[in-house]
């Protein structure tokens, strides 16, 4: 069994909306969804829109699936929540990266694990550090919750609240179930 981190954006339409149907698309893929983080809303980084972007990682758990298999099932539930532009400036209904896949090192053609640009984002460092921040970067050796710290304080990231301006209290994700389905 191995644990991997998958990191979850969106910036079009019904940001929050996007999110649960992908984190229901990974059960539905036969990926063990184990734990959650936060939802966090960020701005934008590199890429062309001014549209902030609700960002969460989910650790999953999953048994005889490669790297390449694992990226295959990320990418089949991009497109079926609508994403067909992989271009990677450009602003989206979901984005799924594989932050990490246990300890592997992969360099391929198709996917490139540990993500080779998660040790310099905060929007994705904050929610791997809540669910995982003793988790050691393969490649550069540090704990995540280190990686966060060296980073500082930068990039706008702060944990959302679906209705903060209004001052109710924010309607959480249905996502009951998800994380039922360990084993």
């Amino acid at each position: 069994m191995v644990t991997s981190y998958i990191g979850l954006g969106s910036n079009i339409g019904d940001r929050a909306g996007n999110l649960l149907l992908a984190v229901r698309g990974l059960i539905e893929a036969s990926l063990c969804v184990t734990k959650l983080s936060a939802i966090y809303e960020t701005a934008p980084v590199d890429i062309e829109t001014t549209e902030p972007f609700l960002n969460m990682v989910a650790e999953i758990r999953s048994e005889n699936v490669s790297p390449s298999q694992l990226m295959a099932r990320l990418l089949r539930i991009e497109y079926l929540l609508g994403r067909t532009d992989k271009s990677l400036k450009k602003p989206r209904t979901i984005d799924l990266d594989i932050l990490f896949f246990g300890n592997a090192v992969v360099d391929s053609a198709f996917v490139t694990i540990p993500h080779p640009r998660l040790h310099l984002r905060r929007f994705v460092l904050m929610p791997l550090a809540e669910i995982a921040p003793d988790f050691i970067h393969p490649q550069i050796h540090r704990p995540v919750k280190s990686l966060l710290t060296d980073l500082g304080d930068t990039q706008h990231v702060v944990r959302w609240h679906p209705n903060r301006l209004t001052g109710s209290s924010p309607e959480p994700l249905d996502l009951q179930g998800v994380n039922d389905y360990s084993k």
